[in-house]
């Protein structure tokens, strides 16, 4: 199959421009480790992964699944507009490139810390089962809400996120754009799986709070642990 595209592709120069400039140019170097640091962060449970259990917890795998959905697309649209504006920052500026990714990492032990410290109430309000039912578009649109305001995203897209870019191409936006929608894809397949396993057993899960609270601990520990590598990363690069 490969073959034959590259065949097509050959036949018609416009065509071997277009991939070559827009799928090939826009694949960093770093792919496959910026893909082991896509999946830690996001099975670390921050708030789209929290909201979603608590979704399947009170309403099911349906409303978490719909709420997923919501999120992925809300997390894709921050990941644009970040490399719609640091894009062409980045490809000007070494020190702004460091400096992001700096606060960044600051800002990612934070949370971690957040997450430890606030894990035994942020338990409590999982369990907890407030109003009625929400329709499947209902879902979806407070899962957007949830992903673009989600602050582990935004961190991970304005700080990680431009360290596995190649720098010294022109394509810098392009080579975001594709990061980011891999991380939106990522996003989908991880939570969806997390909405469906809490959906499928929440009785067992709510009926420890003790076990809500291991899991929020420990990706609170993961983020620290990214926050640690994103800010040392530089340094010993420089």
């Amino acid at each position: 199959m490969r073959a034959k595209i590259l065949r097509v592709i050959n036949t018609y120069p416009v065509m071997t421009y277009a991939y070559h400039v827009i799928v090939l140019d826009a694949v960093p170097s770093r792919l496959w480790e910026y893909l082991i640091a896509t999946v830690l962060i996001i099975l670390a449970p921050g708030p789209s992964v929290l909201f979603t259990i608590a979704r399947a917890i009170s309403w099911g795998r349906a409303a978490a699944i719909a709420t997923v959905i919501g999120n992925a697309f809300g997390m894709f649209l921050v990941s644009v507009f970040v490399a719609l504006g640091l894009g062409p920052i980045l490809q000007r500026s070494d020190l702004l490139y460091n400096a992001i990714q700096l606060a960044g990492g600051a800002y990612l032990i934070y949370l971690g810390y957040v997450a430890i410290s606030a894990s035994k109430s942020d338990a409590a309000d999982m369990q907890k089962t407030v109003g009625t039912k929400p329709t499947f578009f209902a879902s979806v649109k407070n899962g957007f809400w949830v992903g673009v305001l989600n602050p582990k995203s935004v961190v991970f897209f304005a700080a990680i996120l431009p360290q596995f870019i190649d720098q010294e191409k022109d394509n810098v936006t392009a080579q975001l754009l594709l990061l980011g929608a891999i991380f939106a894809l990522v996003a989908l397949l991880s939570d969806g799986t997390y909405g469906i396993l809490a959906g499928t057993i929440r009785q067992w899960l709510s009926g420890d709070l003790r076990r809500l609270i291991i899991m929020r601990r420990t990706g609170g520990i993961v983020m620290i642990g990214l926050g640690v590598f994103t800010i040392i990363s530089p340094l010993l690069a420089g």
